[in-house]
């Protein structure tokens, strides 16, 4: 919950990198950076080399313009649902102990016609107000063109194992594979790994290929939200339940925009499947049109990279206030254990040896 309190924009991940790199350095990792800010942590080991890998930015927005009277106007950045947005609380990212809070306004409903009622505003007619008289006031606070923005940081348990706030998409990914990390610290055998936390995933999947690029691994396993489905909303979109367990995608295909997807490799499939069955744990399935992942490019990567996409189920994707459970995610993080004890150097991932 400590990861989703802080602000970490594409390309604007830092103080999400810090914190990271100083729970791994607790744990006796030391941990890797490239210019992008891209971090990892490489485990030695016989066997195909795996890319494990997780996102640690988030959408937001970008000061597009400082009007005269002080009230900001914005960029999306990522795939920010505009019906979302009205009346959102923001924060205005000038770094520590100097961010600004702010709210998305929303038309008084005292003046609000019948024929606006029910018109979702279009992201470049919203406007933040952040209590700043003018626009010489908001520049002498460090606004500028450009400044990020995002959804107030918030974190609220939900019951007694659900997490509600900002950023679930994936700062629960990046808990899972610190725990993870703690694992592979102790362990006295394996594969090579690269346990990485990658950058500007939202900002159309920029991150983990030139990380990739230099690994060159065998075999890529990406860490990111599934689309849960079991709301009202969401029942006919498939069988993906909060609380259930982890997940794998059996299909993925973004079908706008961004024409790219991944059928995962058999064997990677076989191997969670088995892994799952051997510690008894659950394990949901997904195929989804609609979503996309940056292992859809790693995949991609030199001669080509065996890959498989594993996740947890979250409700209410890209808004203010995801939500996710608990339990899935200690889950994932015990099948990914499992998962990488079983890649041994005799691990195959011949085509025709597959049954």
């Amino acid at each position: 919950m400590t990861l989703m309190r802080l602000p970490g924009l594409s390309g604007h991940e830092d103080r999400v990198r810090r914190a990271i790199a100083a729970r791994l350095d607790a744990m006796g990792c030391a941990a890797e950076t490239d210019v992008l800010g891209n971090l990892w942590v490489s485990f030695e080991g016989e066997g195909p080399s795996v890319m494990l890998f997780t996102h640690m930015d988030q959408l937001g927005f970008v000061v597009r313009k400082i009007e005269a009277d002080g009230l900001i106007r914005l960029e999306r950045l990522g795939g920010v649902p505009e019906r979302a947005l009205a009346a959102q609380e923001v924060l205005i990212c000038l770094g520590d102990g100097r961010d600004l809070p702010g709210v998305i306004a929303n038309k008084s409903h005292h003046a609000t016609m019948p024929d606006e009622k029910y018109r979702v505003l279009p992201y470049a007619e919203v406007f933040v107000d952040a209590g700043l008289a003018s626009q010489a006031a908001a520049e002498a606070a460090g606004v500028r063109i450009g400044t990020p923005v995002v959804y107030a940081p918030r974190a609220v348990e939900l019951g007694e194992t659900r997490v509600m706030g900002t950023s679930v998409d994936d700062r629960a990914g990046c808990a899972v594979l610190l725990d993870v990390a703690g694992a592979l610290a102790a362990r006295t055998g394996g594969p090579p790994v690269h346990l990485c936390f990658t950058v500007q995933e939202e900002f159309n999947l920029r991150g983990a290929q030139p990380l990739a690029q230099q690994l060159q691994p065998d075999i890529a396993l990406q860490i990111d939200l599934m689309l849960a489905t079991d709301t009202p909303d969401m029942a006919a979109r498939g069988e993906m339940a909060l609380g259930q367990g982890p997940g794998i995608s059996l299909y993925s295909f973004h079908g706008r925009g961004t024409l790219n997807g991944v059928i995962p490799h058999p064997a990677l499939v076989r191997l969670a499947e088995e892994s799952a069955e051997a510690t008894n744990l659950p394990l949901q399935r997904s195929a989804q049109t609609g979503v996309l992942t940056d292992l859809s490019y790693v995949q991609l990567v030199g001669q080509g990279v065996a890959s498989l996409d594993l996740g947890f189920p979250m409700r209410y994707s890209h808004s203010a206030r995801e939500l996710c459970d608990l339990t899935d995610l200690a889950q994932l993080s015990a099948l990914l254990q499992e998962m990488l004890a079983r890649i041994t150097p005799a691990f195959s991932l011949e085509r025709d040896l597959l049954p």
